[in-house]
């Protein structure tokens, strides 16, 4: 099975049959290899990649694929879905408080992480300057694919947490603005006109994902659909068109899509967790295609030059750039120096680089396919250093385990014949709720618990029973009382049985 730009052929039932036979084989694939992923720290993009480099002109498949214009757009497709659900999933508590932090690392951090990059390029490695300045924009922005499925599996401060997830949503958008007016005009005469430029997309980006999400939300909460699977359908187009109406109006997509999706993820809207689960799944398929193509994209022989070059770039921007960044933009903010140590070493960097390294290339910027060499080289080793260690260091540094309790896992259902909701509670490890007996939860009226799942069984507690870490707990909850009933199951989380006598637990908890 060849692909190539060069010989196209009409596509078949025949064709189609092979086609979907070697996705669906890749697809189960990748998805064993999450669980190999996840037991040995390394982010699974690796994983992917290596499937389709194994599918390569130089593997076992010999598929030889050259397009990188494809390689692009199917590349940003992939990108808005995984911003897509990553906003969703994130927790506004936690995003709230960092947002100056991370708006300074997405946009001054970038621009010296930008220029150190580029002079070491150039003199390390003697790239003409505009070569290493499209090196450096590329190689400037962390990845919010690798961050979000690395960060969230391990325990840290939710400010480390929501700096660098909000950094990872935020930076794209600039970079993105950065490589292509490398890539189509070369070095920038006036720097004030780009940086205003960038400025002027970031705005109108943001005005219209906050309006999308605003609009979309109120308007799901206000019509009732016949069918709870199209909620999920509804909550992703929305998610786009914030994106698409980004893009057309010359402003930043990508962050249009993200904050879109962050104003929908916290809007309280119908079948939510069939949401979550949709996007979730979306999130997957687009990570899995997105690197397996990539890996498609490159030709593992071209790649023996390349490797010193990459080595030392990523040497600049890991050791050097990175940490420079993080002292300068969060030094005024009074951040530890524990956390911007961690945080430097946290810049993960994974797809994103490699489908913003196909501009230049479909650009026609010369020495095009070196960069993409370069960069590919980079984001492979860089990625195998600093993802199985980022949990070792967090822990070296006293960031790995906070004294907090952990919080409960809520999901809720609404019951909309029965005007109330159902609420799934999931008690996790360090959750204060451990000993504490269903009375002295002291739900509000309109509340109770009806089951308790425990080791895979199932029965209905008494009011004496006492909760344990581990246990699922059934909810119901009438329409008028379930935000209080979430609050209070909160609260009791972080505070245990007297939480709420003091006055605070409850407010933290809401918080």
């Amino acid at each position: 099975m060849r692909t190539s730009r060069r010989r196209e052929r009409p596509l078949t039932v025949h064709h189609l049959n092979q086609l979907l036979l070697v996705c669906s084989l890749v697809l189960l694939v990748a998805v064993a290899a999450v669980r190999i992923s996840s037991r040995s720290g390394l982010p699974s993009l690796l994983v992917y990649l290596g499937i389709g480099i194994a599918m390569g002109q130089d593997g076992i498949g010999d598929i030889r694929f050259d397009n990188a214009e494809l390689t692009q757009v199917i590349g940003y497709a992939a990108l808005v879905v995984i911003l897509a659900e990553g906003g969703l999933g994130t927790k506004w508590k936690d995003i709230e408080p960092a947002l100056p932090t991370a708006s300074a690392l997405a946009l001054a951090g970038v621009a010296v992480s930008v220029g150190v990059t580029a002079t070491g390029a150039h003199y390390l490695v003697g790239l003409e300057w505009r070569q290493a300045l499209i090196i450096g924009a590329v190689v400037s922005s962390t990845d919010a694919a690798a961050v979000f499925s690395v960060l969230r599996k391990i325990p840290l401060p939710a400010r480390v947490t929501g700096i660098l997830e909000a950094e990872s949503g935020f930076n794209d958008a600039p970079v993105v603005i950065l490589v292509v007016a490398f890539s189509t005009a070369g070095p920038v005469d006036h720097w004030y006109v780009l940086v205003g430029e960038i400025a002027l997309e970031l705005a109108i980006g943001a005005a219209i994902g906050l309006a999308v999400g605003w609009l979309g939300a109120w308007g799901l909460r206000h019509v009732a659909l016949p069918a709870s699977g199209l909620y999920p359908i509804a909550v992703m187009a929305i998610a786009v068109t914030a994106y698409a109406g980004g893009a057309l109006a010359h402003g930043s997509g990508f962050l249009g899509v993200y904050l879109a999706s962050m104003v929908l993820g916290h809007a309280k809207l119908p079948h939510w967790p069939a949401t979550r689960g949709f996007a979730d799944g979306l999130g997957w398929i687009a990570q899995i295609g997105m690197f397996v193509l990539l890996g498609l994209l490159v030709t593992p022989h071209e790649l023996g030059d390349d490797i010193v070059p990459a080595l030392l770039i990523g040497l600049v921007l890991t050791m050097v750039a990175r940490p420079l960044s993080v002292v300068l933009c969060l030094t005024p903010f009074r951040v530890p120096w524990q956390e911007q140590i961690l945080m430097s070493w946290a810049g993960l960097r994974g797809a994103v680089p490699i489908i913003l390294a196909t501009i230049p290339m479909v650009q026609g910027v010369d020495a095009s396919r070196r960069i993409f060499n370069i960069v590919f080289v980079l984001v492979v080793v860089y990625t195998l250093i600093q993802g199985p260690t980022l949990p070792w260091l967090a822990r070296k540094l006293r960031l790995g385990g906070s004294g907090e309790a952990a919080d409960l896992g809520i999901e809720s259902a609404p019951l909309e014949r029965l005007r109330g909701h159902l609420l799934s509670v999931a008690i996790p490890k360090g959750s204060r709720m451990h000993g504490v007996e269903v009375a002295e939860l002291r739900l509000p009226a309109g509340a109770a618990v009806t089951l308790v799942v425990r080791e895979g069984k199932s029965f209905v507690p008494l009011p004496t029973t006492v909760l344990r870490r581990g246990d699922e707990l059934l909810v119901v909850a009438t329409n008028p009382v379930r935000d209080a009933a979430e609050r209070r199951l909160r609260a009791v989380g972080h505070g245990g049985k007297l939480a709420g006598w003091l006055g605070e637990d409850e407010a933290q908890a809401e918080r």
